[in-house]
């Protein structure tokens, strides 16, 4: 697919409507929601993998992550597309907005409660890291936000050759999309005016949604709601019925030093993967496994596999 038709189709693309994943919550002591899905690319398939992503309520990431050995710019006709509609809930509470910037996804619960709106979200690049590990509230809400570039970035586009103006105003050019929710100073929850970006490390340490995603938000979710945001890659649940799933994303950082041992997986890696290898019934050949693979995708570990080191 040439350059300027896939520009074009993405432009397309970014007027459909796309809503999060409405998940009903599950009740206490469980955090497994939802079921996979698998698709077939329909025959004579023009469509990138981010359309597929978009029309199952996904980011790139996570549909990558799935489908890894998948052709991004253009999946194969007849092939089949694993959609991760299956995922554990972080281990936090469950209030307002937690974002967890590992898996690049931001949960919503409503105050009403009974379900969880999960919606996929693109973060900051390397170097302009979104935070972590902090616990904020919605600021102020704007419809038609400005933009006004710092010193920083508009010599880092200097740097790659691109001019970059000392303020952008609201409207559909806007990088910040129709909407923006500010949390603490310098940072919103906004739309994009770059649909591709959701679910990859693409901004300047904010939070990018799809523009129908964050008009949702935008409209339901009031000022001062609490909002978290986590980092975590590994996330594990010891269900009621006494199985235990293992959901593994790829770390912001990269660094697979801790991952790539075959024989011996470190506990540093989260506390309660700790906590679950400790446990009887667990299969540890699993766990190790789903480290290196790292599908995004709850695994269950449920069993006993002898002969893995833990140190």
């Amino acid at each position: 697919m040439h350059l300027k038709s896939f520009c074009s189709l993405l432009l397309l693309l970014a007027s459909q409507n796309v809503l999060a994943v409405s998940y009903p919550l599950p009740p206490e002591g469980s955090r497994l929601v939802g079921s996979p899905l698998t698709i077939t690319v329909p025959e004579g398939n023009k469509l990138p993998l981010e359309a597929f992503a978009q029309q199952h309520g996904q980011g790139l990431s996570n549909l990558i992550e799935a489908n890894p050995d998948v052709d991004v710019f253009l999946p194969h006709a007849g092939s089949e597309l694993v959609i991760p509609g299956q995922l554990i809930l972080p281990d936090t509470v469950r209030e307002g907005i937690v974002v967890n910037v590992a898996e690049m996804r931001l949960y919503y619960y409503p105050p009403e409660g009974g379900t969880v709106e999960v919606f996929p979200i693109g973060i900051g690049q390397a170097g302009r890291e979104t935070p972590r590990n902090w616990v904020t509230r919605i600021e102020r809400k704007q419809e038609g936000p400005t933009w006004v570039p710092t010193a920083n970035t508009r010599r880092a586009y200097a740097k790659e050759g691109r001019s970059l103006p000392a303020y952008v105003p609201a409207g559909p050019d806007n990088p910040m999309g129709l909407y923006a929710i500010y949390i603490g100073r310098f940072y919103a929850i906004h739309g994009t005016n770059a649909n591709f970006g959701i679910g990859l490390r693409v901004s300047q340490g904010c939070i990018r949604l799809r523009n129908n995603d964050i008009k949702y938000l935008f409209d339901n979710v009031p000022e001062g709601t609490r909002v978290q945001l986590i980092d975590q890659p590994v996330k594990v649940t010891t269900e009621p019925d006494g199985s235990r799933w293992l959901e593994v994303h790829e770390p912001l950082s990269r660094n697979r030093s801790e991952f790539e041992s075959t024989n011996k997986v470190p506990l540093s890696l989260t506390s309660s993967l700790s906590a679950a290898m400790k446990e009887q019934g667990v299969d540890m050949l699993r766990v190790t496994n789903e480290l290196e693979r790292r599908s995004g995708m709850p695994v269950n570990i449920s069993g006993a596999a002898p002969g893995l080191n833990v140190e």
